[in-house]
């Protein structure tokens, strides 16, 4: 039985609901995604259906920091507020483009990617705080400079709270920490091997940088939970995460805190972590100033697939038979909707636990059920058959020979045997969201993409010895990306890694493999002398490729299966190995749950000019809704941006961006005027480079 509490509502609550009313507006974008709803909506009315094709660039601004940018960029008292390639703060004024302060950390940023800031205010007080590598940043937003007295000289480690196992693991944070009262609530991204750390839910004080309170994801003696996991689980030997990535949403009114979450670690085979294991892939809904559980649903049990909750949810109200009721809604990889009762967690929609096929990896037992909503519909295809093969592939034998003989349907465990994975490991929906407007139609875009997951043995210790100390080490730690033979998979976005020496240095090269860049995970457990051998074994230095006489080679704890890697499931070209569609957006009556329309999102130019309808393509990124009536979206490979008219889903305008915009747009009015802005960095997909925020305007 799932209890709830409704958190008092204090006068400072009060105080905090007032400045975010008060002295913000609606011409601002004061939040990650617009608001503590996570709507994506803005009132705005001046950029209108009648009137969007005439947008035009309004001014661009270059960072002069060329590399893959997701920042959805927040605007406040005429400045915007974001965020470089290497993750370095810049303010703007938000009607010309032209930069007021910018700051990078001592030492250099770090190469990871980071989808926004968050901006805190306090009467005369202003601060943007904001992840790089392992510390939480607190700066003045007027100036740019460092609040000197949170923290230690300005920062906080976001270990903290994890305790002493994760001193050395791979902990950084991608997406906004979530404000309540005096309170930052902060996401994690963490290894997902079976190194990872524990992803724990921290609460830091936004004046102090103190740690407030923490929420177990991964329940210790005693806690609710812990029985679903093995009694040691909770020690982390060798079991993390079920970390929260993707951001949150707050119902600041009521003190709650929607928390999505995302898999256990290692993420592919959970023999050592047999049980439901709460609370990861839950969205769970804790008391903001405790971090004390109130509700929770588990939406993938024992979760074998990597089946993250990949977004925020959004917060709502909707008509469910007549009543008026505050939900919550979660969007998945796997293309289902989630509802619920936002107070009592109680599902809007029935939910089946349906049938799942059982293991064939020795060890692995996966749950006999996973839950399915009845409604809404999936906004994704769910089941991939001989039919649905890509009709205009070269090689359509060969596609067809792979797809037999691989295991398929309802969550099928992995195994030796590949897996098509359907909706892919990108979704299904991603870590852009879905926006919401206050009719309650959600519009989400989606990836349909299939892949290839399988397992094989992990070898052992003695397997190994005759290796070099670096080639063992890659061994462990890189064969799933890049592969026995370091040639990568750069269709599936996995780079080559031969000759490397020839494109990257070592100091370069030692740094990534500690601090990881965009998505890659960095290996900040290694030592100096391990990460010494692995740069020798990449660059081919044998003779030199020795551990310092105090290194030890240190060890991930042992699971008996390892991941073969992301393989896209593709044709001889590079296209998907499916039909069409291969991106979408789609508009869902969250009052009623039947779907209002679908469209395909983006093209590839070529196969416009076959005569080839436009497939869509994978997209990155979210759109936005506004009050006029208006869908803004970039996201595509195709590195467009799109206006699409909400009640019919028609494109009414479209312009090609410097580099593609992997990115969710922001919307904003300064001095009567609207703008629409999306940072532009390319790179994902194989898309060119680009260094660009590009804000768009009436004339």
């Amino acid at each position: 039985m799932r209890r709830f509490i409704l958190p008092l509502i204090t006068a400072t609550s009060v105080l905090i609901a007032l400045q975010f009313t008060s002295e913000t507006s609606d011409e601002e974008w004061p939040e990650y995604l617009g608001g503590p709803d996570r709507n994506h909506y803005s009132s705005l009315r001046q950029i209108t259906p009648e009137n969007v094709n005439q947008l035009e660039v309004a001014w661009e601004y270059h960072s002069r920091d060329t590399g893959q940018v997701q920042c959805n960029p927040l605007i406040v008292n005429g400045i915007l507020y974001g965020v470089t390639a290497s993750n370095q703060v810049f303010a703007l004024d938000a009607s010309t483009g032209k930069e007021r302060w910018r700051f990078a950390q001592p030492g250099g940023g770090n190469l990871n990617t980071n989808r926004g800031l968050t901006y805190w205010q306090d009467r005369k007080e202003r601060r943007i705080l904001y992840a790089s590598g392992a510390y939480l940043y607190a700066l003045d937003a007027i100036h740019g400079n460092v609040i000197a007295d949170f923290g230690e000289n300005g920062r906080v480690s976001l270990r903290s709270g994890l305790g002493p196992t994760a001193e050395n693991k791979f902990v950084i944070s991608n997406t906004p920490g979530t404000l309540f009262e005096d309170l930052i609530i902060m996401p994690l991204r963490l290894s997902e091997g079976a190194d990872a750390a524990p992803g724990y839910i921290q609460a830091f004080d936004v004046r102090t940088g103190k740690l407030a309170w923490v929420f177990h994801t991964i329940p210790k003696p005693g806690e609710y939970g812990y029985e679903t996991w093995p009694k040691t689980a909770h020690t982390h030997r060798d079991v993390g995460a079920a970390n929260n990535w993707a951001g949150m949403a707050i119902d600041r009114k009521r003190g709650i805190v929607y928390v999505p979450t995302g898999s256990p670690a290692f993420d592919f085979y959970g023999g050592n972590r047999k049980g439901k294991n709460l609370f990861a892939n839950c969205l769970l809904a804790l008391d903001a100033r405790t971090g004390k559980r109130i509700w929770h649903y588990q939406m993938v049990h024992h979760d074998v697939w990597d089946r993250d909750l990949p977004a925020p949810p959004n917060l709502i109200t909707l008509t469910i038979q007549g009543k008026r009721v505050d939900a919550v809604a979660q969007v998945t990889k796997t293309g289902y909707v989630y509802v619920f009762d936002r107070v009592t967690g109680k599902p809007l929609f029935p939910i089946d636990e349906k049938a799942a096929p059982k293991s064939t990896i020795p060890g692995e037992v996966v749950w006999p059920t996973q839950p399915i909503p009845r409604m809404p519909a999936p906004f994704t295809r769910q089941m991939i058959a001989e039919s649905d093969l890509n009709p205009y592939a070269a090689n359509q034998t060969e596609l067809l020979e792979t797809y037999r003989k691989a295991k398929k349907g309802f969550f099928q465990p992995l195994s030796e045997t590949p897996t098509l994975v359907f909706p892919g490991a990108d979704g299904g929906a991603e870590w852009g969201g879905a926006a919401v407007d206050p009719e309650g139609i959600m519009y989400v875009n989606a990836n349909e993409m299939a892949w290839l997951f399988s397992l094989s043995p992990t070898p052992k210790e003695e397997e190994l010895a005759h290796l070099s100390p670096g080639q063992r080490l890659y061994t462990r730690n890189c064969v799933a990306c890049h592969g026995t033979d370091r040639k990568g998979n750069p269709k599936s976005g996995y780079p080559s890694l031969i000759h490397i020496q020839e494109r990257r240095d070592r100091e370069f090269v030692s740094k990534l493999i500690t601090s990881g860049k965009g998505m890659m995970p960095g290996f900040s457990s290694l030592s100096p002398a391990e990460k010494q051998a692995l740069v020798a074994f990449l660059f081919g230095d044998e003779k030199i490729e020795v551990m310092a006489k105090e290194g030890k080679e240190s060890t991930a704890p042992y699971v008996p299966y390892r991941f073969n890697g992301y393989h896209k499931f593709l044709d001889s070209k590079g296209y998907p190995g499916i039909a069409p569609p291969w991106g979408t957006l789609t508009a869902i009556n969250l009052n009623t749950g039947k779907h209002v329309w679908q469209k395909t999102l983006g093209e590839f130019r070529e196969l416009s000019e076959r005569g080839i309808a436009p497939t869509g393509t994978e997209n990155y990124g979210g759109p936005v809704v506004t009050g006029s009536g208006l869908i803004f979206i970039a996201a595509t490979k195709d590195g467009k941006f799109r206006a699409f008219d909400k009640k019919t889903g028609a494109i009414l305008w479209e312009r090609e961006l410097p580099a593609a915009g992997f990115a969710t747009p922001s919307t904003y009015q300064v001095n009567g005027k609207q703008y629409v802005v999306i940072a532009c960095g390319g790179t994902k997909l194989g898309t060119k480079k680009g260094d660009s925020y590009v804000a768009f305007a009436l004339p």
